[in-house]
């Protein structure tokens, strides 16, 4: 039986959006959890992680309450924002599936010397590594001031670029397949969203229908 009636799409959407609150509530119990563990201090990890969190969270209570009161104005936004999302989401995984080794050296690079001297030696500690890549006078006094515990058992730690490049290929690749999929989501989501959206409710009066 294809699902084209009223109460089938209806409960399509609800689906969805329950789907889209438990990960957004997942997104802010992990930053939570790992904020309370002290695994990650940086206030911009955890907050930028709580954000998109609270973010997909609204979009779905808004989706759920406009497909449970089958709601013209609220389905209208969430189409255009869940549309927006999926624009920004694509051209993101995209890029994720799509950077070379080269461009990964230069972002993390870039990366090492924007983060505070803080963040820098909680992950020197977690991947029990020093320094980046050895290239610059920079590099080398960074090395020397590293706190790993790889330096109390030998007098040469390894890299920590050389450990970020090895996994880095594999997180975007999972990054983009992940954020590819959830994209195709939104693009399901939009769909029945504006299908919703133009049905007849058969237990509305037929003079109420827009």
């Amino acid at each position: 039986m294809v699902c084209g009636g009223f109460a089938c799409s209806k409960n399509a959407l609800c689906a969805l959006n329950v789907v889209y609150m438990l990960v957004g509530l997942l997104l802010i119990g992990v930053a939570a959890w790992a904020k309370g563990l002290g695994l990650v201090s940086s206030i911009h990890i955890i907050g930028g992680v709580m954000a998109v969190g609270v973010f997909l969270l609204l979009i779905a209570v808004a989706g759920l309450v406009g497909a449970v009161n089958h709601h013209q104005v609220l389905l209208f936004f969430y189409m255009i924002i869940l549309g927006l999302v999926f624009i920004f989401q694509f051209g993101i995984s995209c890029s994720c599936l799509a950077i070379n080794l080269s461009k990964q050296t230069d972002v993390i690079n870039a990366s090492w010397w924007v983060m505070s001297n803080k963040t820098r030696d909680e992950l020197e500690r977690s991947f029990d590594c020093c320094g980046l890549f050895n290239l610059t006078t920079l590099d080398q006094q960074d090395y020397a001031f590293c706190t790993a515990v790889c330096k109390s058992r030998s007098p040469t730690c390894q890299m920590c670029g050389e450990k970020f490049l090895k996994h880095s290929d594999e997180a975007l690749k999972i990054l983009g397949g992940v954020g590819l999929f959830f994209s195709f989501t939104e693009i399901l989501g939009v769909w029945l969203a504006m299908r919703f959206r133009n049905q007849k409710d058969p237990r509305a009066n037929p003079s109420a229908f827009l």
